[in-house]
């Protein structure tokens, strides 16, 4: 795995993809066909997911009575940052400090965009292109920037399954 500060801020280049692994609940953030970390889903019925790097490891869960709520708990078992998930604008609040939002815009092909706390932009999540794209500047370390684009995939995941299951009550009641 590589550092995700190599991949090209450019906001076309794609460099940064995400690919799921074929009969697997596993999906990998690759930069140039090289993995930089994967989010992996132990099992089925699990609303947790595991997301690896070459330095660290996290895991992503909903919590909360109505489970609103995410956490990210790093590898000792301590919650590192929560997540408050809001229709189309969430809050991502570490413990040491830094505040990130994620806000999506878009039907057809939504973007997601994570900004600092002073709302500098600092990556692009093409949901349907499934692609990455890092801001030309920014000052958050490698690890961070790994693990937001992380979070973000993860969301989208628990948006996606959240979307089906209406759909699937809704068919049921009609």
């Amino acid at each position: 795995m590589i550092p995700l500060s190599t991949a090209s801020a450019s906001a076309t280049s794609g460099a940064l993809t995400w690919t799921k692994i074929s009969c697997n609940r596993q999906y990998e953030l690759k930069r140039d066909g090289v993995v930089v970390g994967k989010l992996t889903r132990p099992s089925l019925w699990s609303q947790k997911f595991v997301a690896d790097t070459q330095d660290w490891r996290w895991m992503f869960r909903r919590s909360g009575f109505w489970g609103t709520t995410c956490e990210i708990v790093d590898a000792s078992g301590r919650v590192v940052a929560s997540c408050k998930a809001g229709y189309g604008r969430s809050l991502l609040r570490f413990t040491d400090g830094p505040t990130f939002q994620f806000a999506h815009k878009g039907w057809w092909r939504p973007v997601w965009t994570v900004t600092s706390d002073n709302g500098q932009p600092l990556l692009y999540v093409h949901r349907r292109e499934k692609t990455v794209d890092l801001a030309a500047t920014t000052s958050v370390a490698d690890d961070r920037l790994t693990l937001l684009s992380m979070f973000v995939w993860y969301r989208i995941l628990q948006e996606e399954e959240d979307a089906a299951s209406a759909a699937v009550m809704v068919a049921v009641g009609a």
